[in-house]
């Protein structure tokens, strides 16, 4: 008879491949039945998924300068945040205000719809960055790659998620309570 291939659940997620990098976690599954006459073949057996972690093997924080951070659009928020309010898990957020000191070109030649906001970023131009619930660190109270402790006028790194050729470095302006840029200057820490 025809057997088709027969696998495992996926195991849990593993933590990120490196720290103190963008990098990836890996879940895999195994093999149960091997096909057999012609039987439908197995699927893939391991998965990949993007990941940062802020912490090194030893427990202490990675640099700031060295991660970037990782950002997206603000409208993305809006989202987040009116389904936090409904489970219940708001927790209060602050805003980063930082001034664009280098974009690569990357950030102008993607063409995807979830990527038309990074049209809006521009050398030189004030940008305001949400840190919101779940990207709030809950011991630290504080978004990784917010610049926090960082010296003034020292660059710091970040990159639009969605699209790994768009990133640059900018100056932190200040911490407010809330954003005020325009929502095309408006993005989120993820």
């Amino acid at each position: 008879p025809v057997i088709p291939c027969v696998v495992s659940q996926w195991s849990v997620w593993s933590g990120c491949a490196e720290p103190c990098k963008t990098t990836y976690r890996v879940r895999r599954r195994h093999i149960i039945q091997e096909p057999r006459n012609g039987g439908e073949a197995c699927p893939p057996l391991e998965e990949r998924a993007g990941c940062v972690e802020y912490w090194t093997q030893q427990g202490t924080e990675c640099k700031q300068s060295l991660i970037p951070a990782l950002i997206t659009t603000g409208g993305f928020g809006k989202a987040r945040k009116k389904r936090a309010v409904a489970d219940g898990n708001e927790r209060a957020g602050y805003c980063v205000e930082f001034q664009l000191v280098a974009i690569t070109p990357g950030c102008l030649q993607s063409h995807h719809p979830y990527t038309h906001w990074m049209q809006y970023l521009r050398e030189g131009h004030t940008v305001c960055v949400e840190c919101q619930h779940p990207a709030l660190d809950s011991q630290s109270l504080h978004c990784y790659g917010d610049g926090s402790g960082s010296k003034k006028n020292q660059l710091l790194h970040w990159q639009a998620v969605g699209n790994p050729r768009c990133k640059g470095t900018w100056k932190r302006i200040r911490r407010l309570d809330t954003c005020s840029c325009p929502s095309v200057h408006s993005f989120l820490f993820i």
